[in-house]
């Protein structure tokens, strides 16, 4: 999107939280919620963001180091119209619209901020605000307007009156300014208010009186205003955030059995037909493929790549971890760190120990390798093609198991060669396993 630039405000403390971590640094499903909002900016096109930072400022700073947002610190905690004023230096020069958002909004949508643009460059204001209709607007600011519908100021609700409180249209939050008018108001408002702040909302009423354009847009979808200030708010959010994820992935062909017992985090990719059972929880960075069955009560971690056709059945951890296709991972198993080739059946019980106190290592496992109930595998080893491991058995570091060999015992011992088939490797897995 050409000639916008981006405000984040992301310095406050959020002593509603009880926590020493700052506010917009708590996780929502694996990330922290500021990453969100970092995310729906640049997918509505915004690639110039500034982000204020206060509490907490070098924790929060370097995230967004890893981010490439340029950032600034706001020194004294004194209001929203404050923290864009230290911006000011960052954008001083900037000559297009400006996007002022909230680091603890963090379910706004990209196409919403996209529309809000649209409508703010087509109608030429000022300013634009996204607003609402709320039947409860209790803790708002609302929206005065004139008899023509004109918007003349935003009420904040520890300065509205009686008859202002009845109003029902309420500031989202999130709004763009023309250049201009942003930093020109900036220096007229005042803090004479209960909280004794700078509020960007006094900039409504600036500008009014200078008989500039206002402008609103609604938005339907009240989920997208929620602001986390809270750990209940937090949860809220997870829920919001939970449930649209579902929602895509079911629109796309995925069947979620009990979506309010499951847990999918954004951006996870799960082919077609794939079937979800109840419990199951899929972290970030995990691609499944076409119909597999997945769960109940299964966790894949992050890393995790699981091919077409596999089933990851009861209390299974997959982490950072590849399953090819036709595998069988079935019941009460733990794989990290390992490759796990086509048409391997891991007995219930497996256990991959990658973790050495020092370093994660590999476990590799072969086509139709066969690991019995119980086995434990200590990494790095490799598993040979068509080699088969007895119930119960350790294979100890650095054991590796050659080609269609059959290990058992503690430690596993070699007992013979398993036959070769007759079949290419490559060619279609048993009639058992097609679907």
């Amino acid at each position: 999107m050409n000639n916008i630039a981006a405000i984040i405000l992301a310095a406050g403390r959020g002593t509603r939280m009880k926590s020493l971590t700052p506010k917009v640094m708590h996780t929502l499903l694996g990330k922290p919620m500021i990453s969100y909002v970092v995310d729906t900016v640049r997918g509505a096109g915004i690639a110039d963001i500034v982000a204020v930072i206060g509490f907490g400022g070098e924790k929060v700073k370097e995230f967004f180091k890893e981010t490439k947002v340029r950032t600034v610190l706001q020194k004294k905690l004194l209001g929203s119209a404050d923290a864009v004023r230290a911006a000011r230096k960052e954008i001083k020069k900037f000559k297009g619209d400006i996007l002022v958002v909230y680091g603890d909004t963090p379910l706004i949508k990209k196409e919403t901020l996209a529309r809000l643009a649209e409508k703010h460059k087509s109608s030429g204001a000022s300013l634009t605000l996204l607003t609402t209709i709320l039947k409860n607007p209790t803790g708002y600011g609302r929206i005065i307007r004139n008899t023509d519908g004109k918007i003349l100021k935003i009420a904040e609700e520890d300065e509205a009156g009686t008859h202002k409180k009845e109003i029902k249209e309420i500031n989202v939050g999130t709004c763009i300014f023309k250049a201009e008018d942003l930093f020109g108001p900036l220096a007229e408002i005042k803090r004479d208010n209960a909280k004794k702040e700078y509020y960007l909302t006094d900039a409504v009423n600036i500008l009014s009186l200078k008989a500039k354009k206002i402008d609103s847009m609604a938005i339907d979808d009240l989920s997208e205003m929620i602001g986390v200030n809270s750990r209940k708010e937090l949860a809220e959010a997870t829920t919001v955030l939970k449930n649209r994820t579902a929602d895509e992935l079911i629109a796309s062909g995925v069947t979620i059995q009990d979506p309010l017992s499951t847990t999918i985090y954004p951006g996870v990719k799960i082919g077609r037909d794939t079937l979800i059972y109840p419990n199951t929880v899929i972290e970030s960075d995990v691609i499944i493929g076409k119909a597999c069955h997945i769960g109940p009560f299964a966790h894949i971690r992050p890393g995790t790549r699981i091919g077409n056709k596999v089933e990851v059945g009861n209390f299974v951890e997959l982490v950072r971890t590849e399953v090819q296709d036709f595998t069988k991972v079935k019941h009460h198993t733990y794989l990290g760190d390992a490759k796990v080739g086509k048409n391997v059946n891991i007995g219930a019980g497996t256990i991959t120990v990658n973790y050495d106190g020092k370093n994660k290592n590999r476990t590799v496992i072969g086509d139709r390798a066969f690991i019995g109930v119980g086995a434990i595998l200590i990494a790095p080893i490799k598993i040979g093609r068509r080699a088969l491991v007895g119930a119960g058995s350790v294979v100890l570091k650095g054991q590796n198991i050659k080609d269609g060999a059959t290990v058992v015992g503690v430690p596993a011992r070699i007992l013979q060669r398993r036959k070769q088939s007759r079949r290419r490797e490559d060619e279609k897995p048993p009639i058992s396993l097609q679907r």
